[in-house]
């Protein structure tokens, strides 16, 4: 295990040559993973009303969308979550799983920067659309307050948005996985003994978690305050 993004592949782009890296091979697997949990969760609510029966993994799956629910409605209002709802779930598992990727021996594709930077922009122009659709003039008026000569500020503290949440979530994962690299990469076998699995339970799982829900809340919060909760 190591904390290095390797090129495999090489790919001639438009007289560029571009590689297939292991983020992409781990997004990819990550994306597979997403999918199949999608369909088995298809399934085992299908089954589950022809049967009549709830069986685990649609238990699951309710409890999970039920507190998904709950959790944009409480910020955004519901009739705004309604139209939010459906984005803010697959980022919060796209993230998550990505996260704890490092689990089962994955390069986190959220250790690499262009993954975050990524969702990040993704999110900004969601929370620009917003401003824009609802506060109409207001968003560029915005700029110039609260005195005119505060604009490049403003200009600033905007596009400061996709950075400060790209670089956090960026930092954290790729902090545990080097200090991870390094525990494995550098200690004796003997010192590896069980002592991973706790390691594993704090970076990839705890704080895995903990970054998923920030920037989650970060999405939710920042949209909400351009175009107000209903």
């Amino acid at each position: 295990m190591d904390f290095y993004i390797h090129q495999l592949y090489p790919i001639n782009f438009f007289g560029h040559t571009v590689y297939i890296t292991t983020t992409h091979i781990c997004t990819v697997i990550v994306m597979i993973v997403i999918m199949i949990f999608a369909l088995c969760a298809r399934r085992s609510f299908l089954k589950a009303e022809a049967t009549g029966r709830m069986t685990t993994l649609s238990t699951i799956t309710e409890m999970g969308v039920d507190l998904l629910t709950h959790f944009v409605t409480e910020t955004m209002g519901k009739k705004t979550a309604k139209k939010y709802i459906t984005y803010i779930g697959v980022l919060f598992l796209f993230i998550f799983f990505s996260n704890t990727a490092g689990i089962f021996g994955l390069r986190p594709p959220t250790a690499d920067y262009g993954t975050t930077l990524s969702l990040a922009l993704i999110t900004f122009v969601m929370i620009e659309y917003a401003d824009i659709r609802y506060n109409k003039w207001g968003s560029v008026k915005a700029l110039f307050e609260p005195f005119p000569f505060f604009f490049p500020m403003n200009v600033i503290s905007v596009f400061s948005t996709p950075l400060s949440m790209s670089l956090r979530l960026f930092g954290n994962v790729l902090g545990g996985t080097v200090l991870m690299a390094l525990y494995y990469g550098m200690l004796p076998w003997f010192a590896k003994l069980g002592v991973p699995a706790f390691l594993h339970v704090y970076f990839d799982i705890f704080s895995g978690a903990i970054q998923t829900y920030v920037f989650c809340m970060l999405t939710i919060t920042f949209i909400t305050d351009k175009r107000g909760a209903e």
